[in-house]
């Protein structure tokens, strides 16, 4: 009751917290999405031995070409069909979320850890270190990707490993010049003008000054990586250049099927799916942690 003896209102904070819940909810739909879509790939793949119905590898040609079991002629027992060796299509499906992970994790952390170190380095030691990193940086940027893949993959063989190395050998370079241009910013600003009158030393100064401030980039960076590299992996997998078979992998489905899209659709479908899902999934991810980590889109 106020001065005048009327009842004022009292404002509902609690409607106003969920509204600012729900607007951040929205807001951030595209990053939850993509993050939920690579939570599930990762579970999928980690769990892939419990959640698959059936041996991926174990071949019935009796069974063989079977449609998803909402289709005449499908069955229950086999939900997404069989391929042209009677083995079911869902559980390649889920086995093969575990090679697509794997070599997308493992050639995003190894490229990425060899592209920060040197990018670090060749940032704060810019005139004679920095810039002999930087010239053989750009000597890997001239390269095309794609056929540097394919050149030393034909090289060194095929196989899980082979793939990890390569598709780390040829992508460090995006970190470095990342963490280089970075750097150059950072060790300008007055924060560091300060740790060095301090007397702090250069290895203290690039990893405790300036490494955390110059992270949030890299980490977007690697978010967006990971769906480079799960496309690569399929394509060389495709192309005949990945993990070998019987190993199941997304790409190596969608190439098994290709012979046999007129009849039997499913075999590239689905893997096309799988793989458009979870590269849509790491895209949007890294699109939301760009918008959160970078303050100049906060203006």
């Amino acid at each position: 009751m106020n001065a005048t003896g009327t009842i004022s209102a009292v404002p509902d904070f609690s409607i106003s917290r969920k509204r600012d819940f729900m607007n951040r909810i929205i807001r951030n739909a595209k990053g939850i999405f993509g993050f939920v879509v690579i939570l599930i790939a990762v579970c999928t793949a980690v769990f892939s031995p419990v959640i698959a119905p059936h041996d991926p590898y174990k071949q019935s040609l009796g069974e063989r070409l079977l449609p998803p079991f909402w289709e005449e002629g499908g069955t229950p027992k086999h939900i997404l069909g069989t391929d042209h060796l009677g083995r079911d299509a869902l559980s390649r499906l889920i086995y093969g979320s575990r090679v697509s992970i794997t070599v997308g994790f493992a050639a995003v952390f190894l490229p990425g850890v060899v592209g920060v170190l040197l990018g670090l380095v060749s940032g704060y030691y810019s005139r004679y270190a920095g810039a002999f990193i930087m010239r053989v940086v750009d000597m890997f940027l001239a390269i095309p990707y794609a056929l540097m893949a394919i050149a030393v993959i034909t090289v060194i063989g095929t196989g899980l490993v082979n793939l990890i190395l390569v598709l780390a050998l040829t992508r460090w370079a995006h970190y470095a010049r990342i963490m280089n241009c970075t750097v150059l910013k950072i060790k300008g600003e007055e924060f560091i003008e300060s740790a060095h009158a301090k007397g702090n030393s250069s290895w203290r100064i690039m990893t405790r000054h300036i490494l955390p401030n110059a992270f949030p980039p890299i980490l977007v960076l690697a978010t967006l990586e990971l769906a480079f590299m799960i496309i690569m992996e399929a394509t060389l997998s495709f192309l005949g250049l990945g993990v070998q078979p019987p190993t199941p992998t997304w790409g190596l489905m969608c190439s098994e099927g290709r012979e046999y899209l007129t009849v039997a659709w499913w075999l590239t479908t689905f893997s096309g799916i799988a793989i458009v899902l979870t590269v849509l999934g790491a895209n949007l991810l890294g699109d939301w942690l760009r918008d959160t980590l970078d303050p100049r889109l906060k203006i």
